[in-house]
């Protein structure tokens, strides 16, 4: 009876170690952003298109709010996350190892999934500063991101392009986005600084709240920086598009992207894929920013570091890629 009971035993185990790893459940996390950004409605909306799969492939989906694009990315090098949604200036730094990411050094195994919409480098000033261009923000109060984020990031690169520092200002704040608002309305600072898509809820917000406008960024010091950086595009916002700005405002941007590691199973990136690009009409209509996108120049813009595999594979069976 022992035997018997040992032979049953055994091969229970070696059933359980054949069973295809196809048909077993799978958990991937994406990395995103503060709540009140565009980035932690976007990964909500990819989960929830992926979990709509889930009895065929077995994939669960989790969105994890972080303080942004280059805590994404380092976390992603660490294998904390799966996936992640980064700007793409900072995509270039963490494959090459530059910049914030020079103590790590470069991510060879950083792979794109697909682009996404263009987000615009804004500045929002006070009515009642003065400050008319950016030429005027020299010697005033300003509030940029929080460390960690794509926006603090993008930020430094603007001051850097005009050959100013920290001490080119009055005042330098380190503000998180849920911040900026109630800091520019009350005075405390005379101008913010942040990366977004646009139209958006805290934009919206601000320039209801209080008189304020968007600054211009332009000039030569912004064509020699889009010159050199290739991933830079130039942006114009329509104009009336928030109280305070009756012009088109030129700008310049990044695009946000889906990114992962090499070491991600393939069919994983496929079914995540998949999920989006078959239901990208239903995605489209899940935030404003999303209303232009189109998927010839998902997987052609903004691709920074190569293709997965498995994006690849999908794109390729959609004739999006030959």
């Amino acid at each position: 009876m022992r035997a018997l009971t040992k032979t049953i035993i055994c091969l229970a185990l070696s059933l359980s170690i054949s069973i295809p790893a196809s048909a077993a459940e799978k958990f991937i996390t994406i990395g995103t952003a503060n709540e009140l950004g565009v980035y932690y409605p976007a990964g909500g909306a990819i989960c929830r298109l992926v979990k709509r799969g889930i009895k065929e492939h077995g994939i669960k989906c989790f969105v994890r709010a972080t303080s942004g694009s280059v805590y994404n990315l380092k976390a992603l090098n660490k294998g904390d996350l799966d996936l992640a949604l980064a700007q793409t200036d900072w995509i270039n730094s963490a494959r090459k190892g530059e910049g914030e990411f020079a103590s790590i050094g470069q991510n060879k195994k950083l792979r794109t999934v697909f682009s996404l919409h263009t987000e615009a480098f804004t500045i929002i000033a006070r009515e009642d500063s003065g400050i008319r261009t950016t030429r005027d923000l020299m010697g005033k109060r300003i509030g940029v991101g929080n460390d960690g984020s794509g926006m603090r990031a993008t930020a430094q690169s603007f001051i850097k392009a005009e050959g100013w520092t920290k001490a080119s200002f009055s005042a330098f704040r380190e503000l998180k986005p849920s911040e900026q608002v109630g800091a520019l309305c009350s005075g405390e600072v005379d101008a913010v600084f942040f990366t977004t898509g646009h139209p958006n809820g805290r934009t919206q917000e601000t320039t209801n709240k209080c008189k304020t406008r968007l600054i211009p960024v332009q000039g030569k010091e912004i064509d020699k920086l889009l010159k050199e950086q290739p991933y830079y595009y130039r942006i114009t916002l329509p104009a009336g598009m928030y109280p305070g700005t009756p012009d088109p405002v030129q700008t310049f941007g990044v695009k946000a992207a889906l990114v992962t590691s090499a070491k991600v199973d393939d069919e994983i990136i496929y079914q995540t894929v998949k999920a989006v690009f078959d239901n990208l009409e239903n995605f489209k209509t899940l935030h404003p920013v999303f209303a232009s996108l189109d998927k010839e120049r998902m997987v052609t813009e903004g691709i920074i570091a190569p293709l997965h595999p498995g994006a690849l594979r999908y794109y390729q069976e959609a004739g999006l890629i030959k």
